[in-house]
């Protein structure tokens, strides 16, 4: 709770600290899944060395869910999947994203000891899940397209909880927001995510970060950036994400206090999409040839 509780107060006084990307020392590994087009890692890795992603094969193909571990990759799409997005993985193994069903649809899952559970927000025309903490509380987000954006549409999100009793949230948007969605909450029930002012819109062309805390809202904002996606935290509080630059350049970042960015050496775009107890950072970068990688950022 006190680690929380120095957050929202770090998020209050730190919007004008920021430190180059140059000031830590790192070492980045390439994750490449085999034959793929696209490759992007997202969530861990867990305790146990696994992390999850998705990948593609053809240049606007559908993604599929994978595992890694050890260097070993793993495929796996929920029954009647045409499209996957695994987005985190527990202490546990428990891993949540949401797949798109033959109709378009799109619902949240959860991977459980090789078990699919599928959830949906009831009433939403589509459901997104984004994390599930050591608890079982999860994150997701409803959306106003039923595939959630993944076929191109316009789409409206929302932020939600799903207790581990399996009991709904009333949606939730930081105040002024259009649409927001919830990336993770931690285990100090701490929610990170991000929000858009914008009408009509979800966070795509300007959005900043959030932190929700007991009822309470701070901002997540890289300094002078006009886009800020919070995307991932752990639970010390560590927050990684991206955001862009005036030049319109997108790196990775890390608020611990201050704000560290950071890139994928000679990429050209740059995005942390979750970090781990240990500090260990994975997302995704994308080359001078234009293709997407997942990388993993080790202390």
């Amino acid at each position: 709770m006190a680690k929380a509780s120095r957050f929202i107060a770090m998020c209050a006084i730190s919007a004008a600290i920021a430190v180059p990307s140059f000031a830590w020392a790192q070492t980045y590994t390439t994750v490449h899944y085999p034959g793929a087009v696209l490759t992007e890692l997202v969530g861990g890795p867990n305790p146990q060395g696994t992390s999850v992603g998705g990948y593609t094969l053809t240049t606007g193909g559908a993604l599929h869910g994978f595992t890694l571990r050890g260097g070993e990759f793993t495929s796996f799409d929920p029954p009647g999947s045409t499209f996957t997005t695994a987005n985190f993985i527990n202490p546990r193994g428990d891993i949540v994203g949401a797949y798109v069903d033959i109709a378009g649809v799109s619902h949240g899952f959860i991977l459980r000891d090789g078990t699919y559970t599928t959830v949906d927000y009831p009433g939403a025309t589509g459901t997104a899940l984004s994390s599930i903490n050591p608890s079982g509380e999860l994150s997701g987000a409803t959306c106003s397209d039923a595939a959630c954006g993944a076929t191109g549409n316009p789409n409206v999100t929302h932020s939600f909880l799903l207790s581990k009793q399996g009991v709904f949230s009333a949606t939730f948007d930081p105040p002024g927001a259009t649409s927001s969605t919830s990336s993770v909450v931690i285990p100090s029930g701490a929610v990170i995510g991000a929000y858009t002012h914008l009408a009509g819109t979800t966070c795509s062309t300007q959005c900043q970060g959030y932190l929700l805390y007991h009822g309470s809202y701070a901002t997540i904002s890289y300094p002078g950036a006009a886009f800020t996606f919070a995307g991932g935290a752990n639970a010390p509080g560590d927050v990684v994400g991206v955001y862009t630059d005036a030049a319109g350049v997108s790196h990775g970042f890390l608020f611990n206090g201050a704000y560290t960015s950071f890139d994928y050496p000679g990429a050209s775009f740059t995005e942390a999409t979750g970090i781990n107890p240990s500090g260990v950072i994975v997302g995704l970068w994308i080359n001078s040839a234009g293709v997407v990688n997942g990388f993993i950022r080790t202390p």
